[in-house]
């Protein structure tokens, strides 16, 4: 009975020899093709794989869009302002250009001058709209804190929204130029304006906005004023209220008055007033009120 207990083990130790000197040998041969069970081995383990690494990779991949989203949208608020300071700087080129040939010889500016005429840009994103009629508003989420200040001017980056109207703490409504009216008590003062490329020559008053043609209206245009159609009118800076160099919109008509002593210009508002989603507060030292 032990012999053929023996022999059995005996028999089960070859057989297993063979099977792994058959196997070495299949295993170090040259194959063009894998054998079932390895097959079987890479088709389960990568299908595997796939159920875990490609959930991975959305994964990664979704924050690592979330990131690239902030990127961009920080680029995005950058280059908004470095167009608005664009058109401001080109506006300020043109007066510089009209004041050396004006002035023959160098003026002293008080600190208060150079002040009204260097300001920056604060982005403000919109957080609602009124639309009722007579009371065209918007309110920002920049406040008292971040250092806004009433009658401080809006712009988006095509031209002059409004002015600030009311501050609280965390936000601040801003009237729209829609809202101009020269027969309104109420309504936001007057622009001084004059045109682009005309610095010293052009000169009028903003005073009103004609809600049925949606144009701006320039009065008190003097005789003989060279302002024409396609001119880009902008702000002066007389005045106080809004500094030099915002962009307001493009001269469609000019129309002689009544009596001939001035001229009314038709004016193309060059921001939209609609589907705002950011708007630039214009920020400067100088209280203006």
């Amino acid at each position: 009975m032990f012999k053929l207990f023996n022999n059995k083990r005996l028999f089960i130790l070859l057989i297993t020899l063979v099977t792994f000197i058959v196997l070495m040998g299949f295993s170090l041969g040259q194959r063009k093709t894998l054998s079932w069970p390895e097959n079987f081995l890479r088709d389960t383990t990568g299908f595997v794989q796939k159920l875990f690494y490609k959930p991975a990779g959305y994964v990664a991949g979704f924050f690592q869009d979330i990131g690239t989203l902030n990127e961009l949208a920080e680029e995005n608020k950058k280059l908004k302002i470095l167009a608005a300071q664009y058109a401001r700087d080109k506006a300020q080129l043109n007066f510089i250009k009209a004041d050396n040939e004006k002035y023959a010889k160098a003026l002293k500016f008080t600190e208060a001058q150079k002040k009204l005429y260097n300001y920056d840009y604060l982005i403000a994103n919109v957080v609602s709209v009124t639309t009722e009629p007579g009371n065209n508003t918007l309110v920002i989420d920049l406040g008292a804190k971040d250092g806004i200040r009433l009658n401080m001017s809006v712009t988006s980056v095509e031209g002059l929204v409004g002015v600030i109207s009311n501050v609280s703490n965390f936000t601040s409504t801003v009237k729209l130029m829609t809202m101009m009216d020269s027969k309104d008590p109420n309504s936001q003062p007057p622009i001084s304006a004059t045109a682009v490329n005309k610095e010293g020559k052009t000169f009028g008053m903003i005073e009103s906005y004609d809600q049925q043609t949606g144009m701006l209206l320039m009065n008190k245009i003097p005789v003989g004023d060279p302002i024409a159609k396609g001119d880009m009118i902008i702000s002066s800076g007389g005045g106080g209220m809004y500094p030099r160099g915002m962009t307001i919109g493009k001269v469609e008509e000019v129309k002689v008055g009544q009596y001939g002593f001035t001229s009314t210009a038709i004016i193309k508002p060059a921001a939209g007033f609609q589907d705002w989603k950011e708007l630039l507060v214009v920020y400067t030292e100088e209280r203006v009120e």
